[in-house]
Order: structure tokens, then sequence, then C-alpha cells
């Protein structure tokens, strides 16, 4: 399994002042580079190595390493465009946000991360140290702190690039790490998770996780887009960059909370297959920001990695109709569903909070998928 860990630098004034001008020369470099592949249309790197190679250490006096891993970026990049153009993530051929994308080349920020491998950068994990090469040189003993769990995990499984980023004046190392995944345990039953708008994620044993704060951020969002002024436009975007880490602490901390659980109780988790929900779900206005700026793939995704990392079984399943049906009898029809928080049976008289209900049925999904799946393994 690959993981990234990333850790935080804490470079001198004149050791930041070399960082920055490293990622400022790498970054004006890929921006040339980006321009040439689109100009010419030559987007595989073997190709755009032989028209900007020498060109780009020369004008931005980069080394030789940092030379291909900047044309390996933007390949990189033209790639995963083409890939989105081609899975229609971008809108329909014509669309005017397709057209937008491919009329111009990919830029790239001052400040986006540069990938720096073995050669270029050196770890001291005892010392908590970096050695990392710069436009001006090498530059040592960059210090960077880290937990305990992430020095180990460093210690024992980078394999690879390591990526250099400065955000909000702040600089970080994003270390690839190849952890091997644990066997997966065979579980005895399943934590059914439901995903939600008003409770972010209530499991079948009636948890509820709620991103308390996190809407007042959102409508905070909301009154700056609507002033439209150059000051409002700025706070926004800060406020955006806070409210995606304040999302992903959260999304952190439930998935943490919920593989937890499964592994102390020897069970597996099931997750709704949550693709095209926000085609699928019909919400008022005032609901819409919440369904489409939360990250439920993120959330879903925390827990896929944490529970391989502990050895619990995941499993998606469906999740029609599994807010209208009786977790008690299997009675399926909508007038169960009141209101949004209330569940009750018209037929056996079974209530609940309508999320719990939705989450045993979930689980209840998921027990049937892994009997049916691992059946069909033993078989063949």
């Amino acid at each position: 399994m690959r993981l990234v860990v990333q850790v935080k630098l804490l470079p001198t004034p004149e050791q930041a002042a070399a960082l920055r001008a490293t990622l400022h020369a790498a970054n004006r470099a890929a921006d040339l580079v980006s321009r040439i592949a689109f100009t010419q249309r030559c987007f595989r790197n073997y190709d755009l190595r032989k028209h900007t190679y020498d060109r780009i250490k020369a004008e931005f006096g980069l080394a030789a390493q940092a030379a291909q891993h900047v044309i390996k970026k933007v390949a990189d990049a033209y790639t995963t465009l083409h890939a989105n153009i081609r899975n229609g993530n971008l809108g329909p051929q014509g669309s005017a946000r397709r057209a937008r994308v491919t009329s111009k080349p990919i830029t790239f920020r001052a400040d986006a991360a540069q990938p720096f491998d073995d050669r270029c950068l050196s770890w001291r994990i005892d010392a908590r140290t970096v050695s990392i090469w710069t436009t001006a040189g090498r530059v040592r003993d960059v210090a960077f702190t880290a937990s305990a769990e992430q020095l180990a995990t460093l210690a024992a499984h980078r394999k690879g690039e390591s990526d250099l980023v400065c955000r909000d004046g702040m600089w970080f190392l994003i270390a690839t790490c190849d952890v091997p995944d644990r066997p997966i345990t065979v579980p005895d039953a399943f934590v059914g998770v439901d995903l939600g708008i008003a409770t972010i994620a209530t499991t079948s044993d009636g948890d509820r996780h709620s991103g308390m704060g996190l809407n007042a951020h959102r409508h905070r969002q909301r009154r700056l887009q609507a002033k439209a002024t150059k000051s409002a436009k700025r706070l926004a975007r800060r406020r955006r960059r806070k409210e995606a880490r304040f999302a992903a602490n959260i999304n952190h901390t439930i998935a943490k909370q919920i593989v937890t659980e499964a592994e102390r109780t020897g069970r597996g988790i099931a997750l709704e297959d949550l693709g095209g929900i926000r085609e699928r779900v019909r919400l008022r206005k005032p609901q819409r920001v919440t369904l489409h700026s939360w990250s439920f793939h993120q959330l879903g995704s925390f827990i896929a990695y944490k529970a391989a990392r502990a050895g619990v079984a995941v499993i998606h399943v469906d999740p029609a109709y599994t807010s209208q049906t009786c977790s008690s009898c299997g009675h399926v029809d909508k007038r169960n569903r009141p209101d949004q928080a209330t569940f009750a049976c018209t037929s056996c008289g079974f209530a609940e909070h309508a999320d719990v209900n939705a989450a045993r049925n979930i689980a209840a999904r998921g027990a049937a998928g892994w009997a049916v799946s691992h059946a069909a393994d033993d078989a063949a």
C-alpha cells in the first residue's frame, strides 16, 4: 500500500529563501515546457526532453535531475488532463468548460510542488533534518518536525520521490512510503456507515459524527463570494484553504474512529457506493452548497486506507432505498420516512433514527455482499 507522509520543514530565513528561489525557478521552467508541449503537441516525457532539457538547464539554472523532474511533472500533468477529457470529467465535446481548459497550456503556480529524488534530497531521520539541492547549492541541515509514528514510517518504508511544497508561507515535504498490506481479517460482521448532510457519518452502532463548525465556515465563504470585492476575494481564497484543511482533519478523525471500532470488535466496514451521488440526490437550495463542497470521496478514501493498514475488510454496497427500508422487517415504503430524522415502519411499527436505520441496512448489505463474493472465490 502506498502512503504519503507530510512533514513540516523549519528552515532558517536563508534556507527558506533558497527553497523559494528553487521552487520559483522549477515552476517557471515547467511553464516553459508546458508551452512547448502545447504548441508542438508533444506530451511524452521522452520526446519533451529532446525539445526542452538543455534549454531549461541553461535558462533556469537547474541541475540535471531537477530538469528531468520538471519535464516529467509537465508530462504527468498532461496525462492527467487527457485522461479527464477521455472520461468526460471536463464536459462533452464543445462544452464551454472543456474548450476553456483545452485552449491554452497548463500553467504552474510559483509555489507548486516540485519532486526530488534521493540524488537531490537526503533524509537524516534520527536528527530530523534533510539536505536538499537548490539553485543556490546544496542546503544542509534543514530541520523538520514529525510525530513518532511518522518518523517510524519514514525510517521503515520511505521509497521514491518526495515533493517540496510551500503553502501559506509554510514549507512541507511530502514523502512517498511503500507500506506492506496487513492480511485482511475475516470479519464476524460489518459496521454500516451512512453518509449524510446534517450528520456526516452515522454508524449502525448508533454513533453519529458531525462536522461542527464547518457549515459556519461555508456560510461565511458564501457571504464573501457574494460581495465580489477584491479584498473579499482575497479573504475568500485564504478561507477556502483553511476550510479544506478543517474538512480534511474532520474526515481523518471520523475515519480513525470508525476503523478503530471495527478493528476492536473484529468487524468489517460497509460503505455506500457514492458514485454519482451529486446527480442522484435532490436537495433544497440551502443544502446544495454542503453537498457539493463536502468531500464524500475523501472520507471514503481515508476510511479505506486506514482500514487497509489495520487489516479491516471494507466493502462498498448499493445505497438505493436504504433510507426507506426497515432494518427490522425489510419492508420498503417511502412513507417509512415521515421526515429527515425519523424512521417509523408502516408494517411492523419499528422506530429508529433514520440515519441509524439506513446504516444498519448498509451493514446487512455489506455482510451479504461479502458472503456472496467470498463464496464465489471459494468456488473458483
